[in-house]
């Protein structure tokens, strides 16, 4: 996935609003207030934090290079996906739908009913 695909695809999820709460160069997701993803737009290739569950983030790494420990973020709770090219679009999104998930279910319940009954429309 390129830069516009990761936007477009993070935009098309429920409640989700965009932003650099941290400053230029890296561009923020978040769902109802709460981050998802985290986009390092100078790095090249383009590299991004997702939430992850920590057995799986274990796992992802082991499974594939450009899956490396959230840089800059709680590494059992993180990961750092590097666009190299090596993981397919599908996983990106799984995993992209897996950090929304993640972060959704955390919610406080109004928030999480309201954005869960917006899905289902």
């Amino acid at each position: 996935m390129d830069y516009e695909s990761v936007r477009a695809y993070c935009l098309s999820k429920v409640e989700v609003t965009e932003g650099y709460p941290f400053g230029e160069g890296t561009l923020v997701f978040k769902v109802a207030g709460r981050m998802f993803v985290l986009v390092a737009e100078d790095n090249e290739p383009l590299s991004m934090n997702l939430k992850c569950d920590p057995e799986d983030a274990l796992a992802l790494r082991d499974q594939y290079a450009a899956i490396e420990p959230g840089y800059h973020m709680d590494k059992k709770h993180w990961n750092t996906l590097v666009l190299d090219g090596s993981l397919s679009d599908g996983l990106v999104q799984e995993l992209i739908d897996h950090s929304y998930d993640l972060v959704v279910r955390k919610l406080k319940v109004v928030d999480r009913e309201r954005i869960l009954k917006r899905m289902k429309k």
